[in-house]
C-alpha cells in the first residue's frame, strides 16, 4: 500500500502549500488562513480538514492517536488511522501520553497536553458568525473590524429567551484579545483548556477550506457577559463506572432502574483502569 503513494498520500508540494498556511495560522492566532483543500479518499465532513492537516505535518518518528466525539474504536478515527498508518507507517496509539501528534473529532482529551505534541481538531462550520451573517465577504469586513455586535447578541438573546447560555458545544472564543474564533464542535467543558495549552492546536475545515490555530500559552477566553459567566456541564458526584474518575466529561448511558455515567474519552478510562490494576496487583 504505501509503495502506491507518496509518503503520508499527498505529493510534497501539497504539503507545503499546506504548511505555508499553517504558519500564517500560527502566526496570527485565532484567524481563518483559506487553503487550497485538496480531494481525499473519504467523504467532506468526515474530517478531511483534520486529515490533511495530519499528512502534512506527520513524521517518520511520530506516534498517532485518532479520536472520534472521545472514542479511539470509532468507524471514523479507526478509518483515518488506517489510511495514515497505511501511507506513513508510523505507530498509533490509544494512549494519549504517548502520542506526539493527535487528531480529534469534538473531544479535547482528558490528559493535560505537553509542549512535544500537536492537537489537530476536525471543524465542520469554522465561521462563528455564519449564523448570523451568510455572506463570506461580510464576515471578512467583520472580522477585519473586530465587530462582533452580533456573536454577543446572540448570546444576549439565548440569555433573554432560556435565563442560561444554551450552546452546548462550538461556543465562540476569543483567541489573544483579537479574533472571535469556533472551537470546533468541542463540549463547553472543553473550552478552558484551549486557554494557555502547553500543546500547539491546529483546527482544519476541508469543506470550507480554512486553517487555523491556537499556538501555545495563547490566552483563550469564552465569550460570556461579566455578569453571567460561562459554565461547563457539570456532573455532580457522578462517577465514571469503570474506573471511577471524577471531574471529567462524562457520557449518560440509560438504563433499568436508572442512568449510569462513563468516562467519555475511552483512551483515558483505559489507561486508569490499566493503573488501578497494577497498583491492585500482587507486588
Amino acid at each position: 500500500m504505501k509503495s502506491l503513494y507518496n509518503y503520508a498520500f499527498f505529493d510534497e508540494g501539497s504539503k507545503r502549500e499546506i504548511r505555508r498556511a499553517i504558519l500564517k495560522s500560527v502566526c496570527i492566532p485565532g484567524y481563518q488562513t483559506p487553503f487550497a483543500s485538496r480531494e481525499m479518499p473519504i467523504a467532506r465532513g468526515w474530517g478531511t480538514g483534520g486529515l490533511q492537516v495530519t499528512l502534512s505535518l506527520i513524521g517518520r518518528d511520530d506516534t498517532l492517536k485518532v479520536i472520534d466525539q472521545g472514542a479511539d474504536e470509532s468507524v471514523n478515527a479507526v478509518s483515518i488511522k488506517k489510511l495514515v498508518g497505511s501511507t506513513t507507517g508510523v505507530a498509533t496509539t490509544d494512549r494519549t501520553a504517548e502520542a506526539t501528534l493527535i487528531q480529534s473529532r469534538h473531544r479535547i482529551p482528558e490528559l493535560p497536553l505537553r509542549e512535544d505534541q500537536i492537537l489537530v481538531l476536525q471543524v465542520p462550520i469554522p465561521e462563528p458568525l455564519r449564523a448570523i451573517e451568510p455572506s463570506e465577504l461580510a464576515t471578512k469586513r467583520l472580522h477585519a473590524e473586530a465587530d462582533y455586535t452580533g456573536a454577543w447578541l446572540m448570546l444576549f438573546e439565548e440569555l433573554q429567551r432560556y435565563g442560561a447560555y444554551t450552546t452546548g458545544s462550538d461556543h465562540p472564543v476569543l483567541v489573544g484579545g483579537r479574533y472571535v474564533m469556533a472551537p470546533s464542535p468541542i463540549p463547553r467543558f472543553d473550552n478552558p483548556k484551549l486557554d494557555h495549552s502547553r500543546a500547539l492546536i491546529l483546527l482544519g475545515a476541508g469543506r470550507e477550506k480554512k486553517i487555523y490555530a491556537v499556538p501555545p500559552f495563547t490566552k483563550v477566553v469564552s465569550l460570556a457577559f461579566d455578569d453571567r459567566p460561562l459554565r461547563v456541564e457539570s456532573f455532580g458526584e457522578h462517577s465514571c463506572r469503570l474506573c471511577g474518575a471524577t471531574g471529567v466529561f462524562l457520557d449518560e448511558i440509560p438504563q433499568e432502574g436508572g442512568a449510569v455515567y462513563q468516562c467519555n474519552d475511552t483512551g483515558y478510562c483505559l489507561e486508569r483502569l490499566n493503573t488501578n490494576h497494577t497498583s491492585d496487583g500482587p507486588a
